[in-house]
């Protein structure tokens, strides 16, 4: 068995997964560029690992550098399992998304609380099988401890209108909506449409990393042709992002200024009662597989494993 256990000397505290328009943070200092394979695939890029308001950060464009990956290729697992490996406790991550409600407004800026799982199943989206099984919590799915942090910093960082909470309604892709399906996801009561927040929301749980979405509008979708709105177009929407690359910076710095450096939360503890399979029966090869994430609790030694289902202290 090939053992593709990242290894890398570089540590950060905070991840940043960068959307549509965010390729890259000019702001970081004291940068090193990382490539980090490991079983689950090879990441959308090289992570860029640096300092940025006193803290180091690792930086990763989820569409790779140039935009070169559609929402259904994007290696997720492989993203979000590089993301621990270096240490992140926490992920703040950057989207572009269409509003199906008519006070999200283009420019706007939604940190959402709740998500609506409308993908096809092509995407993977958990870290664990292969002979463990294991149900984490996804009832409240964005970090209840980071959201109102996020939603602070935004306010402190643009003049535009930001809203604390939102369901977001994530699509397959890579085409907009049909119009008929954006009036039935407004019909849902979803507040905004996205392509990328699915698997990334499960996987960071998964992962016990606190996740929280910062998610700019560009557009209405295609639902609000009655009032003569454009329908949603790639470049509505690049335009529309480019516009608010700046308040997205900047609320990346504030709300990185606020966060403690020794975060306590229970997103941190999510696998402490997830795991159901018997810690003895599961073979060597997924305790390698799964090791970054399941350490914990799937000790690599397999003589440790039935004391392994209690978590070690950090």
């Amino acid at each position: 068995m090939t053992d593709l256990t990242p290894s890398t000397t570089e540590q950060a505290e905070i991840g940043i997964i960068g959307g549509s328009g965010l390729y890259r943070l000019d702001a970081l200092e004291d940068v090193h560029e990382i490539a980090l394979p490991n079983p689950y695939g090879v990441p959308s890029d090289d992570i860029l690992v640096g300092t940025l308001a006193g803290r180091r950060v690792a930086f990763l464009a989820r569409h790779g550098r140039g935009h070169r990956l559609t929402p259904s290729e994007i290696p997720v697992a492989a993203n979000i399992y590089a993301l621990k490996s270096l240490g992140i406790r926490e992920v703040i991550s950057i989207s572009a998304v269409g509003s199906l409600r008519e006070d999200f407004a283009p420019g706007d800026l939604v940190v959402p609380d709740q998500i609506v799982d409308r993908t096809r199943g092509h995407r993977t989206t958990s870290f664990f099988g292969g002979g463990v099984v294991a149900h984490v919590s996804l009832a409240d799915p964005y970090c209840s401890r980071l959201r109102p942090l996020a939603a602070k910093a935004a306010r402190q960082a643009t003049q535009a209108q930001v809203h604390d909470a939102g369901t977001y309604c994530c699509m397959e892709g890579p085409q907009f909506s049909t119009r008929a399906e954006s009036n039935l996801y407004r019909s849902w009561g979803m507040d905004i449409i996205g392509m990328t927040a699915i698997p990334e929301v499960k996987l960071a749980r998964e992962a016990e990393l606190c996740y929280v979405g910062l998610a700019l509008v560009t557009d209405y979708d295609c639902w609000r042709a009655e009032t003569g709105e454009a329908d949603v177009t790639a470049g509505l929407v690049a335009e529309v992002m480019e516009r608010n690359i700046a308040a997205a910076k900047d609320t990346l710095v504030r709300l990185i200024e606020t966060l403690d450096a020794d975060p306590v939360c229970s997103c941190q503890e999510a696998l402490s009662d997830a795991i159901i399979t018997e810690p003895s029966v599961v073979p060597k090869e997924t305790r390698v597989r799964t090791n970054a994430v399941s350490g914990r609790y799937l000790p690599l030694d397999v003589a440790d494993a039935q004391d392994s289902i209690a978590p070690n202290s950090r």
